[in-house]
């Protein structure tokens, strides 16, 4: 997340009827996500083999497309990402993750 873009509706919730711990969730992303040391790019594909690793549709999804929308990041790098997960974390971590992505590239 880079310039205060969540997705789901969960955070759209928070930011109206919680602004302050909108703020403060808003703030620590952005000490995660700081492009000192690791760029952004990096780290969001570092957020992709996470999620899919964990098997979890909606975040893979959410982060593989804001990945791709915010920081042009390829299918390729996706890919790449996602045969570190299929090391790490076996086949149907990998194989649920690469539908995923095939579903997008249909979508954008």
């Amino acid at each position: 997340m880079k310039n205060e873009v969540f997705y789901g509706e969960g955070m759209k919730i928070v930011k109206e009827k919680y602004p302050d711990l909108y703020d403060v969730i808003v703030k620590l992303n952005d000490v995660a996500y700081t492009g000192k040391v690791l760029d952004y790019k990096t780290q969001k594909l570092i957020a992709i083999a996470i999620v899919a690793a964990k098997c979890d549709e909606i975040a893979t999804k959410k982060q593989m497309i804001s990945g791709i929308k915010e920081l042009g990041i390829t299918k390729e790098e996706i890919i790449d990402a996602l045969k570190v997960v299929l090391l790490t974390s076996g086949m149907p971590a990998f194989t649920k993750a690469m539908r995923i992505l095939n579903e997008i590239e249909k979508e954008l």
